[in-house]
This record gives C-alpha cells, structure tokens and sequence, in this order.
C-alpha cells in the first residue's frame, strides 16, 4: 500500500485537469525523471486534478505492471496537492477491478471510465455493465465518452439513467459534439455536484460559456497555465483576455496536424514535452515518436506560439 496522502475530490470538480501523457524511456519502462518534471511542471500550472492512463497517457498500449508503477509514482508525487483521476477502461471486467483498487490503495481520489472497446456494447448492456461495476469500485467515478475510440458513445438517456447513482460523479465528453454537450447540462442541472468536463481544447472557451465545469485538455501538458488562464478569464467575464488565450490555444492546436495517422495527437503532444526538456518522447508500441522533419515542425510551431526560443 502507497502511503500518499489522498485529497477528497473536489464535488462538482472545475477547472483544468490534464490528461497527462505517459513518459516512457524504452519499452514497458518509465522515464522515472521525466515523469516527475512533467508534474511538477503540471502542477505549477495551476490545474485544479491530473488524469492519468487515458488516451493522452497511452493506457490501452501499456502493460498492467507499467500502469501500476505509473499510479504509485504519480499518486506519490502529488501528495495531495491535487486530485489525481486514474483511466480505468479496459476489455477485462477482472482486470479493470484489480487497477481500480490499486488506485485506491495508492491514494488516488477517483476512476475514469470509457466503454468497453472491441467487443462493443449496446446501451442496455453498458447499463448492466455498470449496475455490475458500480458496487466493486472502491472510488468515484468520471463517464469518459471518447466514442472516436470505443465506437460506443454514452448515448443521454444512459446517462440520465446513471444520474442518480452516487457514485458516478461527472462525465468527460471528448465527442467534440455541442448538443451533446449541451444536454449533458441539462442533465447536469438534476443533480448536485455533477462535473461535465470538456476533452477537445478548442472548445473550452465555449463549453464554459455555456455551462460546462472545465476541460481534460492534453496541451496542459506542455503549456498548462495557457489553460488555467483561459478558464480564469471565461468564468471571471472577461472576454477579450478570453479571445486572446484562444486564438494560442487554436495556434498550438497545429501540433496535431503534423502527422498523418490517430496517433499524431498523442505524438504531437509527446514531441512537445520533449523539445521542451520535460520528458523523453518514446511511445507506447507498437508506434513510434516523430522522426526529424516532423520534430522540426513541432519545433517552428512552439517557436512561433513563444514556448521555444
């Protein structure tokens, strides 16, 4: 057992919590000095949680053992400084008990849950899935719809039908669809302390416009006060510092149309890390980081944006 201290989990949870990016070395092997500059660096940010093996951290590609040296060190590190979310999603119902409870042995204040992927579930089966589920987890638990890589989307009426469980505290949607979102408010609206949290950056702004508590945002990775001042600046109503973060928010957004595949987000975001001395960028294989002519892109895009002299 981790002797972390754990932070209860802020209800509803608002503000800024980075899908951090997985630093690794070589395979199944951490860059242990890596991983600790990069949350120092998060953290100094100002973020409000940090979420851990998602999609940004690689999670699917990553051995069991890896995932729980990763959820110690992390927990560890921020010693209750803030909340730590631990991804959770998995094809094995066995397996995703055995890393939830990991979790909450390490000090982690919840899970973050996508539907199950290769076999994918109808509505009513994801129902069950979690009538079944709920009871076992030993922490809180975030809905994560990333239907781009499940292929099932938390469809509203299964939300609506989870509304009241207490242990589901929020959802993060990364469909990058506004009527979802904005029915996810709706929603919001019948239950107390429920977080609905934004995935794609370049909708912040206008989430919390319209209501939304915050965004998993990966550029937070690399820039995260950028973030965290444009949260301060929608929630405060000040418009024109708003437009301002957002048109460098959209600049650096650029990072992830270097590459030609999925994977170029996540590459895009590794490149940055690295070029900004945080962390090594080796991927999870069976993908492999930016060769040279896409490092030089990387390279003239956070020049351009002031991150890189």
């Amino acid at each position: 057992m981790n002797d972390s201290p754990a932070l209860s989990l802020p209800q509803p949870l608002r503000g800024i919590v980075p899908p951090m990016i997985t630093p690794l070395r070589a395979r199944d092997e951490l860059d242990v000095p890596g991983l600790e500059r990069l949350i120092e660096h998060i953290l100094a940010g100002g973020v409000r949680g940090l979420f851990i093996l998602g999609t940004s951290g690689e999670a699917p590609s990553l051995s069991y053992r890896l995932r729980r040296e990763l959820i110690d060190r992390t927990c560890r590190q921020v010693a209750g400084r803030v909340s730590v979310l631990v991804g959770v999603t998995d094809t094995s119902f066995v397996e995703l008990l055995n890393l939830a409870r990991h979790a909450a042995e390490a000090g982690a204040a919840a899970l973050v849950l996508a539907a199950p992927y290769y076999f994918p579930p109808g509505q009513a089966e994801l129902l069950e899935f979690l009538d079944r589920l709920l009871p076992e987890l030993p922490l809180p638990l975030f809905l994560y719809n990333m239907p781009q890589m499940t292929k099932v989307s938390f469809e509203l009426e299964t939300v609506r039908r989870v509304l009241s469980e207490e242990k589901i505290v929020g959802i993060k949607d990364s469909s990058g669809d506004l009527g979802y979102f904005d029915q996810l408010l709706e929603l919001k609206r019948q239950r107390s302390g429920w977080s609905v949290l934004v995935g794609p950056e370049h909708l912040l702004a206008e989430t919390l416009r319209r209501g939304g508590d915050g965004g998993v945002t990966g550029g937070a990775n690399y820039h995260p006060r950028l973030f965290v001042e444009l949260f301060e600046a929608v929630t405060r109503s000040d418009p024109a510092r708003a437009a301002e973060l957002q048109r460098q928010v959209l600049a650096l957004g650029a990072l992830y149309t270097v590459g030609h595949h999925a994977s170029s987000v996540v590459k895009g975001m590794k490149c940055a890390c690295a070029l900004l001395g945080l962390c090594d960028d080796f991927m999870a294989e069976p993908f492999r980081r930016f060769r040279e002519p896409e490092r030089e892109k990387v390279r003239a895009i956070l020049r351009r944006t002031g991150l890189l002299a």
